[in-house]
């Protein structure tokens, strides 16, 4: 099995430097790219604020702190992801970017790296098919706040080997997540679920039946959710939501998963939750 000694991460976004803080936390030295030093600074400040945060809560000590901060090294050259053992694609949901991206990681890295990618709803398939050696693709979906959830959905592509599969589940293990093998569908299994429930919330509220606040309150003492779909929604980024939603509407050619036209007039309108300070709340 394919050890992995040396992670790459691009995109130092939400999800890029959460997996990178996951990643040195576990004692892996990780290398975090991004297209510019003002997104890396950014990101490499998000990391820190979290552990910062972590150490607060006495769940991790200064020196593991100081430690898990000297194994993340940012950068804005792919070049610098050469000697990585795995390199986890983790940029916005567009599949054009996605796929210049890997092709890219892969005249880099080594014949025997594996990439993986941290999309929530494009189709591992479509994208292991770009690169010249497609076996060592897999997706590798990670769910946000990454430092906190404890899951990771592994998506095997048709092309998919046991060798990457294997190495993956061995990697997630290793940084204290626990992996589940689904096969590759759009939205996989935890979104294939949950998606949907948000969108027929953002409905639900779209009709007038109850305020956003009611909505929320129902749901987590009704059915015991931490938190209401539509908090959830903001968290996510109603973008990111819209996008998902489009994948299983175009997917399964299915009418019960088209957007609420409320998804859609909310992301025209640029609030896309938490990331823009308003959404279905206001975070300002």
């Amino acid at each position: 099995m394919r050890n992995i000694r040396k992670v790459g991460v691009i995109g130092a976004g939400t999800m890029g430097n959460g997996i990178a803080q996951a990643c040195a936390v576990a004692g892996l030295p990780v290398v975090m790219v991004d297209i510019s030093d003002e997104a890396v600074q950014r990101g490499t400040k998000a990391l820190a604020g979290s552990l910062d945060r972590l150490v607060k809560k006495e769940k991790l000590s200064e020196d593991a702190k100081a430690k898990a901060i000297g194994l993340v090294r940012g950068s804005t050259q792919y070049a610098d992801l050469r000697d990585c053992d795995l390199v986890v694609e983790a940029a916005t949901e567009n599949i054009e970017l996605k796929l210049r991206i890997l092709r890219q990681v892969e005249e880099i890295v080594g014949q025997d790296a594996t990439i993986a990618t941290n999309t929530s709803s494009i189709s591992i398939t479509q994208l292991a098919a770009v690169l010249k050696q497609p076996g060592r693709f897999i997706g590798m979906h990670f769910f946000n706040p990454v430092p906190m959830m404890a899951l990771v959905e592994l998506i095997r592509g048709l092309q998919t080997d046991d060798a990457t599969h294997a190495a993956s589940a061995a990697f997630a293990q290793a940084i204290g997540k626990t992996p589940v093998t689904v096969r590759n569908s759009p939205g996989f299994v935890v979104n294939r679920i949950l998606c949907p429930m948000i969108n027929e919330a953002i409905f639900v509220l779209q009709e007038g039946l109850a305020t956003a606040e009611d909505i929320d309150t129902g749901m987590r003492l009704g059915c015991n959710h931490p938190i209401g779909p539509l908090a959830l929604a903001d968290l996510i980024g109603l973008d990111t939501m819209l996008a998902v939603m489009n994948v299983f509407y175009d997917g399964f050619k299915d009418p019960k998963y088209r957007p609420a036209p409320l998804l859609q007039e909310m992301v025209d309108a640029g609030r896309l939750g938490r990331k823009t300070g308003r959404g279905f709340y206001s975070y300002s």
